[in-house]
């Protein structure tokens, strides 16, 4: 497996997690907050989700809007609701050895349907991560996965404020302008989904990723001449701290607590 930038496919179960959050009494499934999770860890390549698209029109515009291929299961008395998670396994299996360039396979279903698909992956040398509505995931599919991400926190860090609003305290930098903040916004959440996954976190690790999940990020247009430069505006805010590691040429980055 790629250390620096892992290549991902992403297969959804649509129906399955529509039920979940249904149940959730959250509004429609954001199929954008999962993929910009799993950006975070790697470079997705591949995007396929399986459904009766009949009885769910109303994702079908978000789903394309994201580049996602849409397999289209018409549900018979004979084949069943089944069919589609028939087709999903085949699929998978059948890419897992024909691009062998691939590391990770993301399964976006709570089903338990699904687990021996998420051994065989494994048995391939294959990272795999689930994702599903909390109340609505089997939990024998979240022990087979090697990590799980949970729905509902996806939905619950939404409605958190955004880190940049939380401004430290003893602060002397003057308060950002608007391209400013949005700058500090998004490298202050992308910093604090990694440190979740990274210890230690280093910067050119946050600058890869913000750029995989922003690709049109660009530090000079937030008026900064290097990516460094907004680190250190972040450190002067008061939202992080900076160790420069000489040997590895790079900045350590650690949020500080409030």
């Amino acid at each position: 497996m790629s250390s620096e930038e892992p290549l991902i496919a992403v297969f959804v179960d649509y129906e399955n997690l529509a039920i979940g959050v249904r149940d959730m009494n959250s509004g429609e499934f954001q199929i954008e907050l999962v993929l910009k999770r799993l950006l975070e860890k790697g470079r997705i390549v591949f995007k396929r989700a399986y459904c009766d698209w009949s009885h769910y029109r109303s994702a079908v515009r978000e789903f394309h809007l994201q580049g996602i291929e849409l397999i289209d299961i018409p549900q018979s008395k004979v084949s069943g609701k089944n069919s589609a998670d028939i087709r999903m396994v085949v699929d998978a299996i059948d890419l897992c050895y024909a691009k062998q360039h691939i590391d990770m396979f993301a399964l976006l279903s709570g089903d338990s349907d699904f687990s021996p698909l998420v051994s065989k992956l494994k048995e391939n040398d294959k990272r795999v991560l689930g994702c599903g509505v909390k109340s609505s995931t089997s939990d024998l599919l979240i022990s087979n996965c090697d990590e799980f991400i949970y729905y509902d926190d996806l939905i619950r860090e939404t409605q958190k404020p955004k880190p940049s609003q939380r401004r430290k305290r003893g602060s002397k930098a003057p308060p950002a302008d608007a391209k400013q903040q949005e700058s500090l916004d998004r490298l202050m959440e992308i910093i604090h989904s990694l440190e979740r996954d990274y210890d230690p976190l280093w910067g050119s690790l946050v600058k890869q990723t913000i750029r995989r999940v922003y690709p049109g990020f660009n530090e000079s247009y937030y008026g900064y001449r290097s990516f460094a430069e907004l680190l250190k505006a972040a450190q002067a805010e008061g939202l992080i701290e900076l160790e420069y590691d000489e040997q590895r040429g790079n900045y350590e980055v650690r949020t500080k607590g409030d």
